[in-house]
């Protein structure tokens, strides 16, 4: 999608401290960390939220949710990390691509809202 931001990182449109990338997912630091380590993934294909996943994005949902351990490790997420996905309004989605919140290297409080 042209005027989404998430998309124009992906592609290199705009610079990021990136983390990871393969094919499938970008993953980089967030712009406004709320924990020593925060990181986005996102899928590269343009999905706007977790309601919009159609039967065909099954392969591209699962290859995020394995990426996540290795790229915890390799963030030192040793002892723990809170993974968080917000959809919709209600949800607090700011930006219409799907995406997961990866933190870690603090103490996480419940309720987390």
């Amino acid at each position: 999608m042209q005027d989404c931001i998430f998309c124009k990182l992906a592609s290199g449109e705009i610079p990021t401290n990136k983390v990871y990338e393969d094919d499938t997912i970008f993953c980089f630091h967030d712009a406004e960390p709320q924990a020593p380590v925060h990181v986005l993934i996102i899928p590269k294909k343009h999905v706007a939220s977790l309601d919009d996943v159609t039967a065909e994005d099954e392969k591209m949902l699962g290859h995020i949710m394995l990426k996540v351990q290795d790229i915890a490790k390799e963030l030192g997420l040793d002892n723990g990390y809170r993974l968080v996905n917000n959809c919709g309004e209600d949800g607090f989605q700011t930006v219409k691509h799907l995406h997961f919140h990866l933190l870690g290297k603090r103490k996480m409080t419940w309720p987390p809202g």
